[in-house]
């Protein structure tokens, strides 16, 4: 090995963009473990029949669950007329930009859900693989390609391999959309932001169960774990990136 490359070997590490494991987006076999593009993804979480829709998993007998009719009906109502339409309009801006759009839903790995989190069994949460209950709603399911993340718990980075996949595709900032704002999302945000990304959580792409629930959960994140903005806002941020960033893609 020659003295440059030698040099140029041991002293990699020291590189700001360095990333021990798992390897990024890289050029060239030169650097191993180097991000030379910082991305921005978009978090979608829970965006299913199970937890979204009248007569489905946790509204088949929801009204049974000691919840109130009427927090029923804001939650359901928000999540159709202002959560969906928010989250497919970031899902588009995000495409358009050729950034990732991830989404994640609760979906055991066994029919009978043995795999499941002990809260989640507690819970009766279980949406069999192939289920009807594990299926995005429509305006938001998965484009062919994108990424599909399946747990059994709350908290997303906890019981899944998230953070190897974010950090595989050099993810640094991450939007997250989707229910329970303060539970799923909350959890999310937390556990990124202390994982070292740039969290932002979109106020008007998630949903509480109570609206008194929603506002809490936004304002316990906001300037600590996350910087919390509308879809509006964080469409036109998307928007202000300059072309040549627009036009590197995804790699």
């Amino acid at each position: 090995m020659s003295t440059d490359k030698l040099k140029q070997s041991s002293n990699w590490k020291t590189d700001p963009r360095y990333q021990p494991s798992p390897r990024g987006d890289m050029e060239g076999d030169d650097h191993p473990g180097r991000c030379e593009r910082w991305r921005k993804a978009l978090l979608c979480i829970d965006l299913q029949y199970l937890g979204c829709a009248e007569g489905y998993g946790v509204f088949e007998n929801h009204r049974k669950s000691g919840v109130t009719e009427a927090a029923i009906k804001y939650y359901l109502n928000r999540v159709n007329e202002t959560v969906v339409p928010n989250v497919s309009r970031l899902q588009d801006s995000f495409r358009g930009k050729s950034h990732e759009v991830l989404h994640s839903r609760i979906q055991s790995l066994t029919q009978d859900g043995r795999d499941r989190s002990p809260e989640h069994k507690q819970l009766e949460l279980h949406a069999p693989p192939g289920s009807k209950i594990a299926e995005f709603l429509p305006d938001v399911t998965p484009l062919e390609d994108e990424v599909v993340i399946n747990k059994t718990a709350s908290g997303v980075f906890i019981s899944t391999n998230i953070e190897y996949v974010l950090r595989n595709l050099c993810i640094s900032e991450l939007f997250i959309a989707g229910v329970l704002t303060n539970e799923c999302i909350s959890s999310a945000a937390r556990s990124a932001s202390d994982l070292g990304f740039k969290v932002y959580v979109l106020s008007d792409a998630c949903a509480g169960i109570t609206e008194e629930l929603h506002d809490a959960a936004l304002l316990t994140m906001q300037d600590r774990y996350a910087t919390v903005i509308s879809t509006e806002e964080a469409i036109d941020m998307l928007a202000q990136e300059s072309h040549s960033d627009e036009d590197q893609g995804p790699g």
